[in-house]
């Protein structure tokens, strides 16, 4: 017996996922260009990680020494 090694969309599809609509598997294109200019600066979550982070180390390292 021979196997496609690629599936096809239709081989592929499960039986739930051909039930669902259309509009589900529709994927808009991001704004922008995508190049450089795209590229932002991490949001306060970051940071906010970041000073939590440090502050147990120097927690840590303060109680240790």
């Amino acid at each position: 017996m021979r196997r496609a090694l690629v599936l096809t969309a239709e081989f592929a599809r499960h039986p739930f996922r051909a039930s669902l609509p259309a509009h589900v598997f529709r994927r808009d294109e991001p704004a922008g260009d995508g190049g450089a200019a795209a590229i932002q600066r991490p949001g306060p979550e970051v940071r906010q990680f970041l000073q939590a982070y440090v502050a147990c180390l120097v927690g840590i390292g303060a109680f240790i020494a």
